[in-house]
């Protein structure tokens, strides 16, 4: 993959741990566990607060904590670094943390572990408004890129995996956020809850971000800002397999779809740090596998978990926690 893609990776990690501090992080402070997630709106936010209500009555004198930022580029690091216990992550990029990948800048993240995989699928999709398809007379997002004409992108911060996966398929398309700009057109990122005035307000042509049943943001821009569903082209699906994605598709869950489209997914794992002490990663372990209805009531995205499969390596990409493994020992599932 091209040297300024994983550049840009490293930067968007890089950028979050400045932000949040977590150069300087000592260990947690005691009685204290700290779920990293992403901003409000989102449906990790929406895990983590039910999480949150569901494990601090199970952990006698620890209060837990919601970090409302970071997202499937910063989150392993964020573990890693002790500015948050567990986090959701996805596990390509758990695994890219654990080996040093160029993701990261070749920094490592060994001290990741997994509780729970398989929580949900995590799709990389796009979304055009029809109008700017009217104009384009095309939605092929390949024939948009190479048209030469201007191009407004929206799309989640860094720390997000979103920007990540955008440069990929940009840079698979022979486009780049220079190449747009240079064109005329912008690369506009903000915080989740203000992407559907952005779009409904016609300053962006085409959005992308993680596609999940249910999700609130995307459900909005559906229903009020007149986009198409598009399938990423074939290019870019392979250039995103080839960076630890599974292309697939997604179902017809929103306005604007005709059908399923095809999209990357990320995968979603519950990790923690390897310091988190056995018996708490047991419980947390043991609180989703059995409050699944819970976390699907919540969401709608995690009603498709099968705890079943939770502990299976390609559902966690790194390796279980002790305290986690012990439960699925205890279940029958583990051998």
């Amino acid at each position: 993959m091209c040297t300024t893609i994983w550049k840009s990776i490293a930067a968007s990690a890089a950028a979050f741990a400045i932000a949040t501090g977590i150069a300087s992080t000592a260990a947690t402070a005691q009685g204290v566990i700290r779920i990293g997630a992403m901003q409000p709106g989102s449906s990790w936010y929406v895990f983590a607060a039910t999480l949150d209500k569901l494990i601090e009555p199970k952990l006698s004198g620890t209060r837990v904590e919601v970090v409302a930022r970071g997202g499937g580029v910063a989150n392993p690091m964020v573990v890693q670094n002790g500015a948050a216990e567990i986090a959701l992550a996805n596990v390509a990029t758990a695994v890219w943390a654990r080996d040093g990948h160029k993701a990261y800048g070749g920094k490592k993240a060994p001290d990741v572990r997994a509780l729970v995989g398989g929580l949900n699928t995590v799709y990389i999709g796009a979304m055009i408004r029809e109008d700017f398809i009217k104009k384009m007379g095309t939605d092929d997002l390949a024939a948009i890129f190479k048209s030469g004409k201007p191009v407004r992108i929206v799309m989640k911060p860094t720390g997000s995996n979103v920007p990540v996966a955008v440069d990929i398929i940009l840079e698979a398309l022979g486009s780049s956020r220079a190449k747009i700009k240079a064109d005329g057109g912008d690369i506009i990122q903000v915080a989740t809850p203000q992407i559907p005035a952005v779009i409904r307000d016609g300053k962006a042509d085409i959005y992308f971000d993680t596609i999940i049943k249910g999700h609130p943001t995307i459900t909005e821009v559906s229903l009020t800002g007149d986009v198409r569903f598009v399938d990423l082209p074939k290019p870019a699906l392979d250039a995103l397999a080839k960076s630890g994605l599974t292309p697939s598709q997604y179902g017809q869950w929103f306005k604007g779809q005709s059908g399923p489209n095809w999209g990357a997914d990320f995968g979603t794992v519950l990790i923690a740090n390897a310091s988190l002490p056995e018996a708490q990663a047991y419980e947390i372990t043991k609180t989703v596998i059995e409050n699944a209805p819970a976390l699907g009531e919540a969401h709608a995205a995690w009603r498709s978990f099968k705890p079943e499969n939770a502990w299976k390596p390609e559902m966690t990409g790194v390796p279980l926690h002790p305290g986690a493994a012990k439960y699925y020992k205890e279940r029958g599932w583990l051998k």
